[in-house]
């Protein structure tokens, strides 16, 4: 029998995700404050590979993502300034990405027994996999609240045609 709780814990998170990203213009997407790098787009980008990555690896199958997302959106490789503006997805795309995913992980998530929830994630024998699934679902909710916030931000500081 499933956990009816990662379940939904990992419903409810992504549901939030994508309200805050609903309305979000390029322009809004692409934009960080001064002193700050991670964009809305960056935000948006990383709770997809997150998810991904904690989910996939620690039951040792394949993530569903490019190499160059990967690299643009795990926050290992490039930081936003490394990636030039031609390099980014456009935010529809990710977002039509993390329905996707949503769809996909719920439907994986219902499948998962508990002996393979509290198995050794393979990626990392230290912790369980029900452990890293929720890491990636902890991860994207605190995202999301950096996401909510550049979104503030950009409301009360976007360019106006005086500016």
């Amino acid at each position: 029998m499933s956990d009816k709780s990662l379940v939904r814990m990992f419903e409810e998170v992504r549901w939030q995700t994508l309200r805050i990203l609903d309305g979000v213009d390029e322009q809004a997407a692409r934009w960080a404050p001064h002193g700050l790098q991670n964009t809305i787009l960056w935000h948006a980008g990383h709770a997809f590979i997150v998810a991904e990555s904690c989910t996939m690896q620690s039951l040792g199958r394949t993530p569903a993502y490019s190499d160059s997302w990967f690299s643009i959106f795990s926050g290992r490789e490039l930081t936003p300034q490394d990636v030039p503006a031609e390099g980014w997805p456009v935010l529809d795309s990710v977002v039509t990405e993390l329905r996707n995913q949503r769809d996909r992980l719920v439907e994986l998530y219902r499948s998962l027994t508990e002996s393979q929830l509290v198995a050794q994630a393979v990626h990392k024998p230290q912790r369980t996999v029900r452990y890293m699934i929720l890491h990636g679902i902890y991860d994207e909710a605190a995202h999301g609240g950096e996401t909510w916030l550049l979104r503030k931000l950009w409301e009360v500081q976007k360019p106006t045609a005086a500016n």
